[in-house]
């Protein structure tokens, strides 16, 4: 089964509005199959836009997070502080929410582990755990394999997965990444978003470290250390890029650097990659502008959405048509790729 995971260590590129869209698309476009999307961000948005955005998302995520057990990553987090290094009696089902039962928009075929802030205050203590000394035991893999424990039991109810990552490479960004085989990577026309990329590789995959005392310690190291596959490059999505594109081209030639970058990794690194040539895993991704806004606030899928004069927030904005279908197009464009 594949485990994607949308990740940039650069917050603002689009990876939660991606990934919903996306796991919305893909569920709908396949209405056989079973989707799971874990969010593994103490903000919480990606839940909040699937338990019904803007409007009643929130309130809707609230009630989840209030449920015995809490409904939530954080809540099944909780039942693992006290037993971090093997898997507690628990059923990871008591933890999930049908967003279709909240939000009539999702297709019924998605489940989805709700986001958690609670993640903010677990991670000093997650932390400490995964860096205990303990003789015989691997106690980081054992903390990084959280969610791996959580999915083993219902792992053949589902086809595909989501995960919604946090930016930080903290602790339990780094429980998602190990967890995922695949990666989309969402970068935007700055050259911010160029020194992204340079970073997710050193973060992720070790390369071009400042000093060899940090390759002790990386993330990689220690995942291959314990014989586990890293997740593998899939798409690198160009995000928002229409907004850039005016009579100055620099941020073009901007664009036109992150390509050339990745071809370079792509050259030097094919084994950490899903694609061979660069073209075949870059995708462009137009601005959503306020087709995306109306569909954020509403925690609606383009391909369901209305168009013409619609509420939102108490004032009354226009989605055309043909901006709808440039945003479908978008989406569909990189669901095909998975």
């Amino acid at each position: 089964m594949t485990v994607y995971a949308f990740w940039n260590n650069k917050g603002g590129t689009g990876k939660t509005s991606l990934a919903f869209q996306s796991l919305c698309a893909y569920a709908n476009n396949n209405p056989s199959s079973k989707v799971l999307a874990l969010d593994l961000c103490p903000q919480a948005n990606l839940s909040e836009l699937l338990l019904g955005g803007m409007i009643s998302g929130s309130k809707n995520l609230l009630e989840r997070q209030g449920r015995v057990p809490r409904c939530s990553v954080g809540g099944y987090f909780q039942v693992r502080l006290p037993s971090p290094y093997s898997p507690p009696k628990f059923e990871s089902t008591d933890f999930l929410t049908s967003p279709h039962a909240y939000n009539s928009a999702i297709p019924v075929n998605v489940d989805l582990l709700c986001g958690d802030p609670l993640l903010e205050l677990q991670a000093n203590a997650i932390n400490t755990l995964a860096n205990n000394q303990i003789p015989g035991t691997n106690t980081w893999i054992a903390v990084i394999d959280w969610l791996k424990d959580f999915l083993d039991p219902i792992i053949s109810n589902y086809d595909i997965v989501f995960i919604d990552a946090n930016p930080s490479f903290s602790i339990y960004t780094q429980i998602a990444l190990s967890t995922a085989n695949c990666l989309i990577l969402p970068v935007m026309a700055d050259d911010s978003s160029r020194r992204a990329i340079q970073n997710a590789f050193s973060l992720i995959y070790g390369l071009k470290l400042p000093s060899e005392i940090y390759a002790t310690y990386a993330f990689a190291t220690k995942l291959e250390q314990a014989h586990r596959l890293l997740p593998r490059v899939h798409t690198i999505a160009k995000n928002r890029i229409t907004q850039y594109m005016g009579s100055a081209s620099g941020y073009a030639a901007v664009l036109l650097s992150i390509e050339k970058d990745v071809a370079d990794l792509l050259a030097q690194h094919p084994t950490l990659f899903n694609f061979a040539k660069s073209e075949e895993g870059l995708v462009d991704i137009r601005d959503f502008q306020t087709t995306g806004v109306v569909a954020f606030a509403r925690g609606c899928p383009f391909y369901s959405m209305e168009t013409g004069r619609l509420l939102v927030g108490g004032r009354r904005v226009r989605v055309h048509d043909a901006y709808k279908k440039h945003c479908v197009d978008a989406v569909n464009q990189l669901v095909a790729r998975l």
